[in-house]
């Protein structure tokens, strides 16, 4: 499905997840063989291995993952994020690089993967800095039946 309309299926997306989301953890959805590898390189953790072949999908150790999200800025298809749980409500960092950039506190549209709204979101945090080569990292939180669905935010439309 991936090749014919850009949205992987279900099934791939879920198998980008851990189980356990307690605690931080990257989600990685690369779901095509491509070289590169500044995900591996960039992991102080050594959490994120894509081996020999730098055409591999880089495939993630989630016990030793602590989500420090330094993989998501690292990412050049901006496709990591981080991903959390707790009392039913999901928080993402994500990578963003469009402009205005949201603001703690604010509303935004929360987007699948075919790029619907599926929730309003509330942004929680944003860290831009001259280090992260214009990609901020805006932290949102959502009700949890979205985590597998959600995947970036876009600024409400006024109505």
């Amino acid at each position: 499905m991936l090749k014919q309309t850009g949205v992987p299926i279900a099934e791939e997306v879920l198998s980008c997840f851990p189980s356990d989301l307690r605690k931080p953890k990257a989600i990685i959805e690369c779901y095509q063989e491509i070289p590169c590898n500044p995900c591996e390189t960039s992991c102080p953790f050594h959490a994120i291995t894509i081996g020999e072949d730098i055409n591999a999908r880089p495939q993630i150790d989630f016990d030793k993952c602590t989500g420090c999200g330094i993989c998501v800025y690292s990412c050049p298809g901006l496709a990591i994020s981080v991903a959390q749980v707790v009392s039913n409500q999901a928080t993402f960092k994500i990578p963003y690089e469009f402009t205005p950039l949201p603001k703690k506190g604010e509303i935004w549209d929360g987007l699948n993967r075919s790029g619907d709204k599926i929730a309003n979101v509330t942004i929680e945090h944003v860290l831009y800095t001259p280090k992260q080569n214009k990609t901020a990292m805006v932290t949102v939180s959502m009700d949890a039946k979205h985590l597998h669905e959600f995947i970036t935010i876009r600024c409400p439309q006024n109505e």
